[in-house]
């Protein structure tokens, strides 16, 4: 029988509607039975946004702690690690708005290295506002790659129908090419089928990567970093068995819906996989962390300073958060388990085996 897990979540920018997916993602129905959530922030700024939010189904019962060691099993509880005198302006970033989610970010990540709780689901924050405050990191992705010392990570954004990696993240758009090369994307893809198959419980994950330029740079005349760079790279994933096949043309990609034959796709850089992603599940899209020792994952959107306070946030994103936290911690549980022996699990007999990379426009 699961184990019913504790979900630690930040409160992000408490300027923005962090709190009020929040609050409308743990009123729902189902999630007290699927887990223990640990708001880490203020309950003051709680109790501000629950009286903004209308027409609630199910009652938002919550217990205060000063610790995660502390927490009610039945009840919405919050780490109250954030001054009593925290301030609140919905709708504008402000340099204590960031110093919170600075915060509250520090204080979730030291209880999930203790194993106070199991899994880290993180609301939006302000980059920007958090650098000008010292965070010294462009995002979370960042700053939990150093503070669990991997040497590689993997920005994954999840929905059932669809999950894209991408080799570049928060980086400026004319910094993309020059950071590509052969080794780079071959650790990625190395990292994403891991992950596909630890996190998912995919066999065989089959993987699709992208191309850089438009039309894969026709030939030439629009680059050459497809057959320069991103061909070689998945011939070499090939060669190491891992089923890779690409590059492909973006427009024609998802255009034509052919990321429904893949398990995955592989985009360059942050637009190029995100803006396709969200067009198509912006709603219940996850930001999914791949590589960390933890469990980490986010909604796919931001602050959204324009809705704060007025009620209007759609939480599906944040429900999706946290199921698909507890769904990987379970998954991994299960192929921990495969791998040291103790489950058996009969595998297909056949499947598809990749021929190689091909440039396809």
């Amino acid at each position: 029988m699961r184990k019913k897990l504790t979900v630690g979540i930040t409160q992000g920018d408490g300027n923005g509607i962090g709190y009020e997916v929040i609050i409308k993602a743990l009123a729902d129905e189902r999630m007290l039975d699927m887990c223990t959530p640990v708001i880490y922030g203020s309950s003051k700024i709680f109790g501000f946004y629950r009286k903004q939010i209308h027409n609630l189904e199910q009652q938002v019962n919550t217990n205060v702690v000063t610790s995660a060691q502390d927490v009610h099993q039945k009840r919405i509880n919050i780490v109250n690690c954030l001054p009593d005198n925290v301030f609140v302006e919905p709708g504008q970033p402000t340099p204590e708005s960031a110093k919170s989610a600075m915060t509250s970010l520090q204080r979730a990540v030291e209880d999930i290295k203790k194993g106070y709780i199991d899994v880290l689901v993180t609301a939006p924050i302000n980059k920007r506002a958090m650098v000008n405050e010292g965070f010294g990191y462009t995002g979370h992705t960042e700053y939990l790659e150093k503070e669990f010392g991997v040497d590689e990570v993997a920005m994954i954004m999840v929905c059932d129908q669809l999950k894209v990696g991408v080799v570049t993240g928060h980086i400026p758009l004319k910094e993309v090419p020059g950071r590509l090369s052969k080794d780079l994307i071959v650790k990625k893809l190395r990292l994403m089928k891991h992950s596909l198959e630890r996190d998912f419980g995919i066999h065989s994950p089959k993987i699709a990567v992208l191309g850089l330029n438009p039309h894969c740079g026709d030939g030439g005349l629009l680059g050459d970093e497809e057959s320069s760079i991103i061909l070689p790279a998945v011939q070499q994933a090939v060669s190491e068995g891992i089923m890779a096949f690409g590059p492909y043309s973006p427009d024609g990609f998802f255009g034509l819906g052919n990321y429904s034959r893949y398990d995955a796709v592989l985009a360059m850089y942050h637009d190029q996989g995100l803006t396709p992603f969200k067009a198509l599940a912006f709603e219940l899209g996850v930001n999914y962390t791949a590589g960390l020792p933890i469990v980490r994952t986010s909604p796919d959107h931001g602050t959204a300073y324009e809705m704060a306070g007025r009620d209007l946030a759609d939480p599906r994103s944040m429900i999706s958060s946290i199921f698909t936290a507890i769904d990987i911690f379970n998954h991994r549980q299960d192929y921990d388990d495969l791998q040291a022996g103790k489950m058996t699990v009969k595998m297909p007999d056949t499947e598809i085996k990749p021929k190689g990379g091909r440039i396809i426009e």
